[in-house]
């Protein structure tokens, strides 16, 4: 069966392993989700599953997703996101995921929303070089040429410039969970995840397994 979880980013810590061995791992608050929805190639023209997380206040639900939730039989979820498995028919509606769908061992991808860092330049941005610091180079921290004037008369799409940094989609590929804490909702992964604290992680078996 195809495993994936919500979570949010608690923060960083270290944890040793029986041999003295320290590993920097991040702790996510995983779950408990909720199945909201199960569709099937004969409803929906796929197979996917829908996944709620985190209480919602009923006040700031309209009709139409509070009928929704009533019909998997839970409360209102502020965040919900939907998983392409295969196996789709093996999830309930209704059902609780909890943080124990994963195991120690376990390779995982991470995506989230990375910190948002304001307005960049385009060396700080992407990486650019520098020109000459002396002081009769007037060419320091500036972006460079944005193209031709002539031919083509445009700049193209996708050229690296400055503008806001961070604030982007990122996943993180073929992590490793250290140690997951069923009782408490924590799974422990190995190394960082993007986003902020309190942010929302969405942890799933990795492609690159």
């Amino acid at each position: 069966m195809k495993k994936a979880i919500l979570a949010t980013k608690v923060g960083m810590t270290q944890v040793f392993s029986e041999d003295g061995t320290l590993t920097p791992v991040t702790v996510l608050k995983a779950g408990p989700c909720v199945v909201t929805q199960v569709k099937t190639a004969e409803n929906d023209g796929y197979e996917a599953v829908q996944v709620g997380f985190t209480d919602k206040r009923e006040k700031l639900v309209g009709k139409p997703l509070k009928g929704h939730f009533e019909k998997a039989g839970t409360t209102p979820k502020r965040y919900v996101r939907e998983f392409r498995f295969e196996d789709s028919a093996s999830y309930e509606l209704g059902k609780e995921i909890k943080a124990d769908i994963f195991a120690e061992g376990d390779k995982v991808d991470a995506t989230a929303i990375s910190k948002g860092k304001g307005y960049q330049g385009a060396i700080a941005r992407h990486g650019l070089h520098r020109g000459p610091m002396a002081h009769g180079s007037k060419y320091h921290r500036h972006a460079g040429s944005n193209g031709a004037c002539s031919d083509p008369s445009k700049v193209f799409k996708g050229k690296k410039m400055a503008g806001h940094g961070g604030s982007k989609k990122v996943t993180v590929q073929n992590l490793t969970v250290v140690r997951v804490m069923p009782e408490d909702d924590i799974i422990l992964v190995k190394g960082s995840v993007p986003g902020p604290r309190k942010s929302l992680i969405t942890l799933k078996e990795t492609v690159k397994a």
